[in-house]
């Protein structure tokens, strides 16, 4: 089941049950450019919190700047962890500074439970060599016997999925600036949200949580207040709603 709804997500999460969605998407506006939807939203973090199942988690696209300066907007959450989205290429907003080309994508969980009861499947990359058992020697020295000792040794198998991830952005490919890969989403979804759960996107954009929730087998509730933004997700999700119109 995929929901959109064109309108402002203030507007419409207070409508929303309280407590019914295990995951959360967010690429919220930061004030940092001049175009005209990227303004802050205030209080969006409390808004989504209440949405959120004690089980469910949000994950929030941004940068550490973002992050220290809009630190107070996330009373009630706790962060676990984050990764890192590294790009093909990036932004250069200043000359006088590193070229920006990744990401920081943090993951909050209520602060009113704990970490243990909140809902996540590890990744595991399939980069590692093949899983093999090798027999060895070493020099029996110190163990006081006089011929070389064996032991067994196991290598390879699978491992944790690094918490740098490449994907190319989707510059030149979109209409929206700041269109997120589905690659990104998928994982982030894979590991917070179980099959078959629900996931809310409250900037939704064109539509890229939508895509990945399809794939993923998982339903989804898209808000996005641009008219043009959210006709273009309907479009890419191919979802029957009403006009979107504001």
């Amino acid at each position: 089941m995929l929901y959109l709804k064109c309108d402002d997500c203030r507007a419409v999460l207070p409508q929303l049950p309280p407590a019914s969605f295990d995951c959360a998407i967010v690429d919220p506006p930061y004030g940092q450019t001049s175009l005209p939807w990227d303004k802050p939203v205030p209080g969006w973090p409390q808004l989504v919190r209440q949405l959120i199942k004690p089980t469910g988690s949000m994950w929030v696209f941004g940068t550490l700047r973002h992050f220290m300066k809009y630190a107070g907007e996330f009373d009630g959450w706790k962060m676990s962890h984050d990764i890192v989205w590294e790009k093909q290429n990036g932004a250069g907003f200043f000359n006088d500074r590193f070229r920006t080309v990744h990401e920081v994508v943090a993951h909050f969980y209520r602060d009113d439970v704990l970490w243990r009861d909140v809902y996540k499947c590890p990744l595991f990359s399939n980069d590692a060599t093949a899983r093999t058992v090798r027999r060895k020697q070493t020099p029996a020295h110190w163990t006081g016997e006089r011929n070389p000792t064996h032991y067994v040794s196991e290598d390879g198998g699978p491992r944790l999925l690094r918490s740098v991830i490449y994907a190319r952005n989707e510059h030149g490919r979109a209409t929206h600036p700041t269109q997120k890969p589905v690659d990104i989403l998928d994982l982030l979804l894979r590991y917070s949200c179980p099959p078959g759960g629900y996931v809310l996107d409250p900037f939704a954009g064109t539509g890229s949580t939508g895509l990945a929730a399809q794939a993923y087998g998982c339903n989804a509730v898209l808000v996005e207040a641009n008219p043009d933004y959210a006709a273009e997700a309907r479009a890419r999700c191919f979802l029957e709603t009403p006009s979107c119109k504001p």
